[in-house]
């Protein structure tokens, strides 16, 4: 299961998600748990440790990935269908499949190189290349969207979402 955020009037709780792989429907189901009911807390699988999984095809942008990601000092995970395959080896992937990544930044990262470079990648590779920027505080952002240079762009974390200027996204600021 993958943490999400809380509906709108959802019991208290931690709130997780579970997709389906596409063979059974992809449906989404949400679950509702007490923190004393969780046995083990991991991190999305590293980028390196999933890349077995994925399709050949994918292979030379997830090395230059890594590459990009040392070359950064961030590190580089994987979420979405690529990493529910790489954890319960059911076919999650399909032929329209992107690769959802999670870059994990910090302070130093000069982040719009990091998305340029993320953006040239993109441009060669056999699939759409999604994900999000995330600052060691939880607050991320779409990589994309924060390369546009768009003024504001929309801030995740697990407790809501809301508009930041980028400026002050890329100094720490959290969204109110």
């Amino acid at each position: 299961m993958i943490r999400r955020r809380a509906m709108p009037g959802e019991p208290s709780g931690v709130a997780l998600g579970l997709p389906l792989p596409p063979s059974a429907g992809k449906r989404r189901l949400s679950f509702l748990l007490q923190p004393d009911d969780i046995i083990s807390i991991a991190r999305p699988p590293l980028l390196n440790s999933a890349s077995g999984s994925a399709p050949r095809v994918w292979w030379p942008t997830l090395d230059r990935l890594g590459k990009l990601a040392l070359r950064h000092s961030v590190e580089a995970r994987v979420f979405g269908s690529l990493a529910w395959r790489t954890l319960t080896g059911l076919d999650y992937l399909t032929g329209r499949s992107d690769l959802d990544l999670l870059l994990d930044v910090r302070r130093e990262t000069e982040l719009d190189r990091l998305a340029a470079d993320v953006a040239a990648i993109e441009a060669e590779a056999p699939m759409r290349l999604d994900g999000e920027l995330m600052r060691d505080d939880g607050a991320a952002v779409n990589w994309r969207e924060f390369h546009s240079g768009a003024g504001e762009v929309l801030v995740k974390h697990i407790d809501g979402v809301g508009l930041l200027d980028r400026d002050l996204f890329i100094s720490g600021k959290t969204i109110s």
